[in-house]
């Protein structure tokens, strides 16, 4: 076990975000029994550092495109009913303004039940079994949205769309950060996240485009939105049994040589995500009984809940602002609030990777949202609304993916992680339920009530949750580096301490 002295540089280090030469140094100090072969024992720093440059490159272009364009679907899919709804969905099925809002919250209730699930299963079944299966009922799903003719219909796929779409966002994110070290992921999460901003973009561009094939085969312009975006989802689910690959232990696209770097980058990253790991119950609880687990569903409820109701509602908040403009003019205009959001997704992912400080990258990036849905309560001004959407998107979109790599960063163990995640995630996507309701017709046009409840999430739980948790997590890592913890590793074999994960006491928390 390291003394408290230099548990104490280390977790300095991790503060200042001065890691490669001690962090390293500190790490191989620890780990002399490595059953995992070198396949590049006997050269050069520069040379290792060589093939790592050109091994990251090659994780991020075989998995990065790809599973973003995954997400970009699976967003676009769930949230294209707020596009449909400015071209005549409610009227044409006569329904209820509760009516409309309980088609959105009946998505959020299945795919909330299911997610703490869903990493099991992908653990369990390959990565490359199960998302494309997910895919394609999914896809079954939205194709029949379109071929519905009651609120009976919509109320019953807008169920099954949620308990087949609930695997792919933790299950992605669990998977990614299987691949690389913590001071990688937040990176490649943001990537992969800001596909979400972008299909509130692109969502728009797309349904102003199919709504004009209104009256073809006798379906409205909505129902071709969901049917052409659901065969879409099929082929692409069908697609990616190809395109989607296993965990680092069994991924084909690399080589033997190359596994084992993967899976040695990892292990002096304090992970071991990647190794094989048969479940047990221990995991699930370590878990649920792990006070991190429910801090960060407290800053992913604020992120989560008002990242839907942002996206369910952002085109009738436009419609509202500008009255005069069709309705193919109002989901063009939600298209920059999101281009926003994607920008800077990735510039914080970047930041936060560099200086290690992913709390205050929330901390500062909600203020941004906070400002937003002020102006939006504030002012009657179109102008200044419009630019409170684009503030709020900034505030919003960044911070879900930068919380999931929080998470992510500082849950170690592989069932743990994605118990943890999955519970994280869930917890953030059931508060959908009070998202897809707080935007009601009798609001309009100025929404108060809507606005108000995004903007306590953001302030109660997004921002405050994101200043607790972290002062919590850097009372941990100076308790651990005065050496307080070290009992917990007393009479523990090498094994025991290692399946300790995030508990072992030299495990310093990033904050």
């Amino acid at each position: 076990m390291a003394s408290a002295m230099e548990k104490e540089r280390y977790s300095n280090d991790v503060s200042d975000g001065k890691l490669e030469g001690q962090k390293r140094e500190y790490l191989d100090a620890q780990q002399t029994n490595d059953p995992i072969p070198d396949p590049d024992a006997g050269l050069s720093p520069e040379e290792r550092a060589a093939i790592d440059r050109k091994l990251l490159k090659k994780l991020d272009l075989r998995l990065i495109p790809w599973l973003s364009f995954l997400y970009l679907i699976s967003f676009l899919d769930r949230t294209n009913i707020g596009n449909a709804k400015i071209d005549g969905l409610q009227e044409d099925l006569n329904l209820t303004n509760g009516q409309y809002n309980a088609t959105l919250s009946i998505f959020f209730v299945s795919y909330s039940v299911f997610e703490p699930l869903t990493n099991i299963l992908l653990k369990k079944m390959r990565p490359s079994i199960f998302i494309p299966l997910i895919m394609v009922l999914w896809g079954i799903c939205m194709t029949t949205m379109g071929l519905v003719h009651n609120y009976e219909g919509l109320m019953t796929t807008r169920w099954f769309l949620g308990m087949a779409e609930a695997g792919l966002f933790p299950g992605v994110n669990y998977y990614l950060s299987c691949w690389y070290k913590r001071s990688e992921f937040g990176i490649r999460a943001a990537i992969f996240f800001s596909a979400a901003a972008l299909a509130g973009s692109f969502g728009g561009l797309l349904a102003a485009g199919i709504a004009q094939m209104g009256g073809v085969a006798g379906k409205p312009g909505w129902a071709w939105i969901f049917i052409l975006e659901g065969v879409a989802t099929i082929l692409v689910g069908i697609v990616s049994y190809w395109m989607v690959h296993d965990f680092p232990d069994e991924a084909t696209f690399l080589s033997t040589d190359d596994r084992n770097r993967v899976l040695r980058r990892l292990r002096a990253d304090q992970q071991a995500s990647a190794s094989h790991e048969s479940f047990k119950m221990k995991y699930f609880w370590q878990s649920v009984k792990d006070s991190k687990t429910w801090c960060y569903a407290v800053i992913y409820m604020g992120a989560d809940g008002t990242l839907y109701a942002f996206s369910l509602f952002l085109p009738t908040i436009i419609r509202q602002l500008f009255p005069d403009k069709s309705s193919t003019v109002a989901n063009l205009l939600s298209v920059p609030p999101y281009a926003a959001g994607a920008i800077l997704t990735i510039v914080i992912g970047y930041i936060a990777d560099r200086t290690r400080q992913r709390g205050l990258c929330n901390i500062f990036v909600s203020l941004f949202g906070i400002v937003g849905f002020i102006m939006l309560i504030a002012s009657s001004d179109p102008k200044v609304n419009y630019a409170g959407t684009f503030l709020g998107a900034m505030g919003i979109y960044p911070c879900v993916a930068n919380t999931i790599s929080w998470a992510s960063n500082n849950v170690e163990g592989v069932y743990k992680r994605g118990v943890s995640l999955g519970f994280i995630i869930g917890w953030g996507n059931l508060n959908g339920v009070v998202s897809s309701n707080i935007y009601r017709a009798k609001d309009a046009p100025r929404f108060f009530v809507g606005h108000g409840v995004v903007l306590a999430y953001m302030a109660l739980w997004l921002f405050g949750g994101s200043v607790m948790t972290r002062f919590l997590l850097a009372r941990e890592n100076k308790k651990r580096a005065r050496g307080e913890r070290d009992g917990w590793a007393e009479g523990k074999s090498e094994d025991q301490v290692h399946e300790m994960g995030d508990m072992r006491p030299d495990f310093m928390y990033m904050l």
